[in-house]
């Protein structure tokens, strides 16, 4: 496996699943381990959800608390928190975006598979500058005042440095709803830019770009997700939704198994990537000479 796909984001969801079993197969409560540890429960419940890190120390008094006596599985427990507690490219992003969205970042820069479905907008990888400008929510429950928006495009932009244009990318897979492409975000030459940055982009051996036409018929899939596949087999798919009034990360299998299914429905509905390519080309020759205002 590569150094991309060993950060801090899988090294935290690895240690919180196995201290999570440690406890259950010790049948200690959370709340006895807390009293014991002298923690707040709080503090337990969030170290087993992966949403703070845990020391090195703290990670070996829990684990001999759990009678926990193999040496190899603790030193591997160990480097997981040493990894946990690692800062990576967008550590320093953390506190000017939603947890979810936070979340989300810490993942795709470690996935090995993204799996996008986009029904209203292009992927933020593949946005350009003045593209991820004119979409971002100005309004709404998930609005991001004035302020922030520069912010966010650069966040967006560091992304796609970072995860896009590295040197291990994830294979990406995209299927953009045809609304999407004829909707004039930012204007009619905004659009014409990002569809034809997105035409240039499928042409990477990571990215496939695929279009769910309008002749393939009702879309009764109205928002947009997308899957994360990780290179080690132990590390289970995710999925990040992103909608006008849901933002999260959901990893149970049981939640994640129906949009995979959903997304296959899509793929097979969709154009090649060929003929969807030369929709995009297409749509962007409609555009020239349209006024930009």
């Amino acid at each position: 496996m590569s150094a991309r796909h060993q950060g801090p984001t899988i090294g935290r969801r690895r240690l919180r699943a196995a201290l999570r079993r440690a406890r259950e197969a010790a049948a200690l409560t959370q709340d006895y381990v807390a009293a014991q540890m002298d923690w707040s429960l709080s503090k337990l419940i969030r170290i087993e959800s992966g949403s703070v890190s845990i020391s090195t120390n703290d990670v070996k008094a829990l684990l001999d608390l759990y009678g926990v006596r193999d040496q190899q599985q603790v030193q591997e427990l160990v480097e997981l928190a040493r990894a946990a507690r690692r800062r990576a490219w967008w550590s320093g992003y953390k506190d000017r975006v939603p947890a979810a969205y936070a979340a989300y970042i810490g993942l795709e820069a470690e996935a090995s598979a993204l799996r996008y479905f986009q029904p209203i907008s292009f992927p933020g990888l593949l946005q350009t500058e003045e593209y991820a400008r004119a979409v971002i929510p100005a309004d709404g429950p998930h609005h991001v005042p004035a302020a922030e928006i520069e912010g966010r495009v650069q966040i967006r932009l560091a992304r796609q440095h970072e995860v896009l244009f590295g040197a291990d990318p994830p294979q990406i897979e995209v299927i953009i709803d045809e609304a999407a492409l004829r909707r004039i975000t930012g204007g009619p030459r905004v659009l014409r830019e990002q569809l034809q940055h997105v035409a240039k982009m499928s042409a990477a051996p990571h990215v496939t770009v695929r279009v769910l036409p309008f002749t393939a018929g009702s879309n009764t899939v109205l928002g947009p997700f997308v899957i994360l596949h990780f290179a080690d087999q132990a590390d289970a798919d995710v999925v990040y939704v992103e909608s006008a009034l849901v933002e999260e990360v959901i990893d149970r299998a049981d939640e994640v198994r129906p949009y995979q299914h959903v997304f296959d429905r899509l793929r097979a509905e969709s154009l090649s990537p060929a003929d969807s390519v030369a929709m995009l080309h297409d749509l962007a020759r409609q555009l020239d000479g349209r006024d930009a205002g």
